[in-house]
């Protein structure tokens, strides 16, 4: 025996999609042709009433439309913009102007829409990517294109079968119906490709199996490799890399034999430099010995002529002195000889010892 504010043993099960619409039937004897209809949410009859979503006096409100069909006895509540959160139990009610009112449960499930495949792809700027979309079997003479944006039904199309083979703003679509599937090429992906992109093969968007992909973009990273040399050592440093990687090792290779080959040059330069360098020393040091040695003999020289030049001074002192002393001796003698000793002497021998002293001086 059931309760008396839960309704019912039987019901009926009724599915749809998000996004989608749905209708759902509440049949009535036809007896209650002119009684109220309405329906509302939930399984409790003492408060269905007054917590109706539509009635046959108030058909329309929002999403939830009731419409009758007397001569059917039934009446049928559409609800469209379906969500997950429609789903649930609802009792459908016919007004009696005696007793209970009549019911009778529709349980509905809201399922998600989209898809049989949801997937996510990730691409380079300025590198190509390809998208593949299956479809239905059925669906193999529809028409099929790419669409992108949050909801299907609001997408921008990118790219028909229509045009399939030609470029359309660097989108390519080809279709292979003996797989049941195309697919979609990008040959430059720009920034702004990023996105949701819709497989497409109904343009009513009957429910399917449709594809749903979510393209993120990545700039590329460049590559930088910076060299140091530090004597003959090569130090290499690089970081993840462009989209088109620089090879280390093709870079390397001259540097390898460059820098060991710029310093051998240089170790021999150096070398050389010194090399002259001493020869350069030694050979101003035997001048210098040379320049020592003339000047001693010159100095030697003019030492003898100088002692060649005193002896012979010597020689004429003496002889000067020995006749100044005669001189005298006959001058003490007697003072009458005076004059004649005075008129005969001569200083020849004199002046020319003078002379020899002079060329010794000179020297």
């Amino acid at each position: 025996m059931l309760l008396t504010d839960s309704c019912c043993d039987q019901f009926t099960e009724v599915h749809s999609h998000e996004e989608g619409s749905v209708s759902i039937p509440c049949p009535y004897d036809s007896k209650y042709q002119k009684n109220l209809k309405y329906i509302c949410r939930g399984r409790q009859p003492s408060i269905c009433l007054q917590q109706a979503v539509v009635t046959s006096n108030r058909k329309l409100n929002g999403k939830f439309t009731l419409t009758g069909d007397e001569e059917s006895g039934k009446f049928t509540v559409n609800i469209t913009s379906l969500t997950q959160k429609d789903s649930g139990w609802f009792l459908c009610g016919v007004e009696r102007n005696n007793g209970l009112d009549v019911f009778s449960a529709v349980k509905l499930e809201v399922k998600e829409w989209c898809c049989v495949k949801s997937k996510s792809l990730s691409g380079t700027v300025g590198d190509p990517l390809t998208m593949q979309c299956p479809y239905p079997s059925q669906h193999r003479t529809n028409r099929k294109f790419l669409c992108k944006g949050d909801r299907r039904n609001n997408c921008e199309i990118q790219v028909t079968s229509q045009n399939s083979g030609r470029t359309r703003n660097r989108f390519t679509l080809q279709d292979d119906a003996s797989s049941s599937s195309f697919s979609v090429k990008i040959t430059e992906l720009k920034a702004g490709d990023a996105g949701t992109y819709w497989c497409g093969s109904d343009s009513q968007w009957s429910i399917g199996d449709y594809t749903k992909i979510h393209l993120s973009v990545v700039f590329p990273t460049r590559t930088i490799i910076p060299i140091t040399s530090q004597t003959a050592t090569v130090k290499s440093q690089s970081t993840q890399i462009t989209d088109k990687p620089i090879k280390v090792t093709s870079l390397l290779h001259p540097v390898v034999f460059i820098v060991p080959t710029v310093l051998l040059l240089i170790l021999i330069l150096a070398l050389v430099l010194l090399c002259k360098y001493k020869c350069y020393k030694v050979k101003g040091a035997g001048v210098n010995v040379n320049q020592n040695v003339i000047k001693q003999a010159d100095v030697e020289e003019v030492i003898g002529e100088d002692i060649y030049a005193n002896e012979e001074v010597m020689v004429c002192s003496k002889v000067s002195t020995s006749k100044q002393q005669s001189n005298y001796r006959h001058y003490d003698d007697t003072e009458d000889q005076q004059d004649s000793v005075y008129q005969n002497y001569t200083t020849t021998e004199d002046i020319y010892c003078n002379e020899f002293l002079s060329k010794g001086n000179k020297r």
